[in-house]
């Protein structure tokens, strides 16, 4: 198990490694942010004094070295609009984007079991049909169009929810049932689709004919040995949420990461556009590390192998 897990861990700080280059690479393909601090009447000599005052007159790849090391000590450089330093707006906007996502994806993976087993213990029913729907609803719809929507009925019409921000419970409700809307189809088909196969073994007819009640045999012999493929699909999943969360949260004004990579976007701030994406990585590959510990934990066929 130790062995699997350092192999794990030295895979991430790899691939952790090449993120930086990309995005290091990337955000400076977005136009020239010195361009932003000039006046239209600015001369040669200003704009090589704010690029040394940035430390962009350096070459590209003696910037990133400079990036790197500071980097592994925690030092993210500053943002070029607010001066303050980027591991300070990431801190503050992180438990933010966490909750939110701990939140949605725990409701998504709740409703998704109870959907996804009943749905397979009364195939080609209604209720079967029902919850192929609604999965398929949860793909097809924006899920900036339904958080409008939701707002427009919930905060505009009705007055029952405050229409964005954080604050009380209330504040929570929409934004969560967006998200874990847009998170459901997923596993809800995943889930199904390996009830199915389960419901037709041998060892589950084996059950119905001992006399287990079709309760006990859906809920505890065959839930038991469905759920680990959505174990690991909840990290992948989680990486879709982390890419899902930039509309929520611009469209409820959550003060999360999405909407400061949103802002730093905007502003051509490559410095947070780097930190946000270099710790939304972090977050992924952690739940990611976090998948395949467990998967490795439940069957241990997946170490042997590793």
């Amino acid at each position: 198990m130790v062995r699997f897990i350092s192999l794990r861990i030295l895979q991430m700080a790899i691939a952790l490694l090449i993120l930086s280059m990309i995005i290091f690479g990337v955000v400076r393909l977005h136009g020239d942010p010195v361009l932003l601090f000039l006046p239209l009447d600015s001369t040669q000599e200003d704009y090589e004094r704010v690029s040394a005052n940035l430390g962009l007159d350096k070459p590209v790849h003696i910037q990133y070295l400079v990036f790197l090391n500071k980097a592994v000590r925690g030092d993210l450089g500053k943002s070029l609009f607010t001066g303050r330093p980027v591991i300070d707006s990431l801190m503050e906007a992180l438990p933010n984007s966490l909750v939110l996502i701990v939140l949605s994806l725990s409701l998504s993976l709740m409703v998704a079991v109870f959907l996804g087993a009943t749905a397979a213990a009364k195939k080609a029913t209604r209720i079967d049909t029902s919850a192929r729907v609604i999965a398929g609803m949860g793909q097809s719809i924006p899920s900036f169009w339904l958080g409008l929507m939701m707002i427009e009925l919930f905060a505009v019409q009705l007055g029952l929810l405050p229409t964005s921000g954080m604050g009380g419970w209330k504040h929570y409700i929409m934004p969560v049932s967006v998200l874990a809307f847009f998170a459901l189809p997923g596993p809800l088909r995943l889930l199904r689709s390996s009830m199915l196969e389960v419901l037709d073994s041998e060892y589950i007819r084996l059950a119905r004919i001992k006399g287990a009640s079709e309760r006990r045999v859906i809920w505890k012999h065959a839930l038991k040995n469905s759920i680990l493929p959505v174990v690991g699909y909840a990290a992948t999943q989680l990486s879709l949420m982390v890419t899902g969360i930039v509309v929520i949260e611009t469209v409820f004004a959550w003060p999360g990461l999405g909407r400061l990579s949103y802002r730093a976007i905007a502003n051509h701030d490559f410095p947070l556009v780097q930190g946000v994406v270099l710790m939304v990585a972090v977050v992924v590959i952690l739940a990611n590390l976090a998948a395949d510990i467990i998967y490795a934990w439940v069957d241990p066929r997946i170490r042997l192998k590793a």
